[in-house]
């Protein structure tokens, strides 16, 4: 039934309608001010308040293209538009959608109430904003952003006074007006409960429109997660607070050869082993995570992998009541491939790099090469500082693991009681000490490619036991464990020892040796290989002089003899240190002479630098020693030297030539 009170209300506001659109008068005094207001923009827009017809310019594309862009409001606001229009009645009314620039997008109810006021364009696709049609609800609401019920001569238009509306904007999650919805009818219809209708039907189209974004949203939410899960180089598994799967990604199902259907709502326990089960799930039970924590999964057939995890507890944010378990992993020879690559536990050098024409080095280069083609066990043997590291990266860097780690341990410089723990590796409480959760030994960290062992005749008999197991058998058990580790690994050792004479002497094991002698290859000493000299020279000027920004102008024959005369008990290491020095020290005139060598090298120290003492020299060495130790001391005065000598200038100069003391004199 319509309410009486508002339809005299309405009749009485007539006559201040009456008066202001003819004498353009305005008396407010039982006017709302929203409806004053809204009449005084109507005036100001040039709305002609007796108008029969209503011009729209909107063409059929245009309408077309709205209705394109507000589907979604269409679409939600539709079934609620049904709803209201079945409440308030099936007679004298219409129920209107709009679009937040006031075209109507849908009209409901009444077909005779729209074609009585057709002329004024009430159906789809007409506007209704107070620019065209004047005070009006729908217009009106869209201006002010608030509900309104308009009757009656409250209309701007006299062709609307038979009628009455009621409105409501419609707003989105940003409360941005993407609409209005309203009912239109004779004035007897008017009812005060009808704008309650109408705001209630609008906030519920807002919220469902505001539900169906966030839904959107977290639709895109779950594919983008979905999507980066799938694609992640890692393993992630979900588990809920039971220990039951829920969720497991592509690298994980590809790693443990499973389908999400062999997985998916059963206990993580069909993959964990036991040994972490009850650990694991316990500690996480009471809040705690696990970082880089060593864990092995069970594979088909009994096999077992180890994996380096991450295991995150999930809590309720209201309760702190587990909800779940988030498990990150990736395998740990993987994870172990990426750290020696970090640390640099990689080869650098190549055939290439190792210089020298002498036959020994050329022999060995041959040798070495051959050992490429395939994975024997290579054993090099020669003095400190000749170059056996060299020879190891060479032949891992032109062999099939060339890719794969190259790990390297010098047995001899680490204590004897921990040797065994850096080959094999160690488990939790193994010693005293010992990391929580463990640590992978040298070999583990070397699965795929090389393991380069200097020093081996250093190795304690013990450890050497172990490693001819890991040799035989190509598996590893850490210090302290059970589990098998199956490995993959090239053997290259060095030493600067006779092993031969160390098995006589019971400090190395026999069948290791044999094991280690498969390929063996002889490196010579710097003495054998006096003609390689020069070329080292040449190759660290070039080297530490653009290092040290010093220019070399020029070389003096005689700094090449001091160099090719010395001994070189340190080899290739003591020469590069030399070369290190005398550069460093190398004074303005930039030209590299005799007196830059250090004096350990000169003559008069070479009993020394033989290794000999001066009693068993030669009468020719001794000769040689004084000659060059005189001429020094008077300040290279030959004169003066042959009378000291006690010979002739001429027997002087043929016996310099003759030793190739020329630089003593120059």
């Amino acid at each position: 039934m319509p309410t009486k009170d508002l339809l005299d209300k309405a009749k009485g506001t007539f006559k201040v309608w009456k008066k202001f659109v003819t004498e353009g008068r305005l008396e407010k005094e039982g006017l709302k001010d929203l409806i004053a207001d809204s009449w005084m923009r109507s005036k100001k827009y040039g709305v002609d308040p007796f108008s029969e017809k209503i011009k729209i310019d909107l063409k059929k594309e245009e309408i077309s293209k709205r209705y394109d862009e507000f589907m979604p409001l269409l679409r939600t606001a539709k079934p609620f538009m049904d709803s209201l229009y079945k409440i308030v009645g099936n007679s004298g009314l219409l129920v209107r959608l709009t679009d937040r620039d006031g075209y109507v997008l849908e009209c409901i109810g009444d077909k005779d109430l729209a074609l009585r006021y057709g002329s004024l364009r009430m159906d789809k696709g007409s506007n209704v904003k107070e620019e065209v049609i004047g005070t009006n609800a729908m217009g009106t609401a869209l201006y002010t952003g608030e509900p309104i019920q308009i009757i009656g001569p409250q209309h701007y238009c006299q062709r609307f006074h038979d009628l009455s509306s009621s409105a409501c904007p419609i707003r989105n999650d940003k409360e941005e007006i993407i609409g209005i919805l309203s009912i239109t009818g004779l004035c007897e219809k008017v009812h005060r409960h009808t704008l309650g209708m109408v705001v209630a039907s609008a906030q519920a189209i807002g919220n469902e429109m505001k539900l169906d974004h966030i839904n959107k949203q977290l639709e895109i939410a779950n594919k983008h997660f979905y999507a980066i899960m799938e694609s992640i180089s890692e393993g992630l598994i979900y588990v809920n607070d039971e220990g039951i799967v829920t969720d497991i990604n592509l690298f994980a199902r590809k790693l443990f050869l499973l389908k999400e259907k062999d997985i998916i709502g059963k206990s993580i326990r069909t993959i964990l082993c036991e040994e972490y089960n009850d650990k694991i799930i316990k500690e996480v039970a009471k809040g705690r995570k696990f970082e880089e924590e060593e864990v092995y999964f069970k594979l088909k057939k009994g096999k077992r992998i180890s994996c380096i995890a991450t295991i995150t507890p999930i809590n309720y944010p209201s309760t702190s009541k587990l909800e779940g378990v988030v498990i990150t992993f990736r395998e740990a020879k993987v994870v172990h491939s990426l750290i020696n690559k970090i640390v640099g536990a990689e080869a650098r050098f190549e055939f290439n790099d190792i210089l020298g024409n002498s036959e020994g080095i050329k022999e060995a280069i041959k040798l070495a090469k051959k050992c490429t083609k395939h994975n024997t066990t290579v054993l090099l043997q020669g003095e400190s500082g000749t170059g056996k590291e060299l020879f190891a990266q060479s032949i891992h860097n032109s062999s099939s693991r060339k890719n794969k780690p190259f790990i390297f341990l010098n047995c001899g410089a680490i204590p004897r009681e921990l040797v065994a723990s850096e080959l094999f590796g160690y488990v939790e409480g193994a010693f005293t000490g010992a990391k929580r959760g463990g640590h992978p030994g040298k070999f583990e960290l070397a699965d795929g490619g090389t393991i380069f062992l200097d020093e081996i005749g250093d190795m304690p008999l013990d450890a050497q036991t172990n490693f001819l197991r890991v040799l035989e058998t190509r598996q590893v058990v850490r210090v302290g464990g059970h589990e098998i580790i199956p490995i993959d690994v090239r053997v290259i050792a060095a030493t600067h020892k006779n092993l031969e004479k160390a098995v006589e002497l019971g400090t190395f094991r026999q069948d290791l040796y044999y094991r280690l002698n498969v390929m063996p290859i002889k490196i010579p000493p710097l003495r054998e290989r006096k003609d390689d000299i020069r070329l080292f020279i040449d190759y660290f000027i070039e080297k530490y002089s653009h290092k040290m920004n010093k220019e070399i102008k020029r070389i003096s024959d005689s700094f090449y003899r001091g160099m090719i005369n010395y001994n070189w008990p340190g080899n290739v290491r003591e020469l590069q240190n030399v070369m290190q020095h005398v550069i460093n020290v190398l004074e303005n005139d930039n030209v590299l002479s005799y007196k830059y060598l250090p004096n350990y090298m000169k003559p008069s120290n070479l009993a020394k630098s033989l290794g000999i003492s001066d009693k068993l020299l030669s009468l020719e060495e001794v000769e040689k020693i004084t000659i060059e130790k005189t001429i020094r001391e008077v300040d290279r005065n030959i004169a003066q030297a042959s009378r000291v000598l006690g010979i002739g200038r001429s027997s002087l100069y043929r016996k310099i030539y003759k030793y190739g003391l020329e630089h003593v004199i120059k």
